[in-house]
């Protein structure tokens, strides 16, 4: 076997490890991040902007949940509540529960269309940022106005689309197709 097409192959090994997509999630999680925290000209009454990570998040969910697994999720989501100085673990709880949900029905979201799976991601989305704010209430926690938080939910709802194309077209995160196995002959 030539060369090059050996190393080909080794290459598309490695592209297809459930651990080279684990570690490309943390280091797109921390860019984000980073960037989210680097003062980009925002200025006292601009529109927030999209949480592009929860989108990721729900992206990669949806195609290929053996990436994420619950440990990963709930360390970047605790690390981004650290950083950011929210509530420790809440965001986080609610983000994991909706994943979860998901999760849950895999077989269902890899027969959904782009357009129902954005549906049921945007409410997902609403019904997390609802179980948040009720918390604060509940807790006498003062929150940012709720037009503000609900402007960057309906963003991130918007931007949706454009990061799960972004994901097929930069990494192939794709759903598996039905009876599709991978190199240890388990279906995905």
């Amino acid at each position: 076997m030539p060369a090059r097409k050996r190393m080909a192959a080794v290459g598309d090994a490695w592209r297809s490890s459930a651990w080279f997509y684990r570690g490309l999630f943390v280091g797109i999680a921390l860019l984000l991040l980073y960037l989210r925290l680097l003062p980009l000209g925002s200025e006292a009454g601009d529109w927030p902007g999209p949480d592009l990570l929860l989108c990721l998040i729900f992206a990669w969910a949806t195609r290929r949940p053996d990436y994420l697994p619950v440990w990963l999720l709930a360390g970047v989501l605790l690390l981004e509540d650290m950083v950011l100085l929210r509530p420790p673990g809440l965001w986080t709880a609610l983000v994991v529960i909706a994943v979860e949900f998901v999760r849950s029905r895999v077989a269902l979201t890899r027969e959904l269309t782009l357009l129902a799976e954005w549906a049921m991601v945007a409410g997902l989305m609403i019904g997390c940022l609802l179980a948040y704010r009720l918390v604060f209430t509940l807790s006498f926690l003062p929150q940012p106005g709720f037009g503000f938080a609900l402007m960057q939910v309906l963003w991130s709802i918007l931007c949706y689309p454009v990061v799960v194309g972004a994901s097929h077209l930069a990494f192939d995160l794709r759903k598996p197709a039905t009876g599709e196995v991978d190199n240890y002959g388990r279906r995905l």
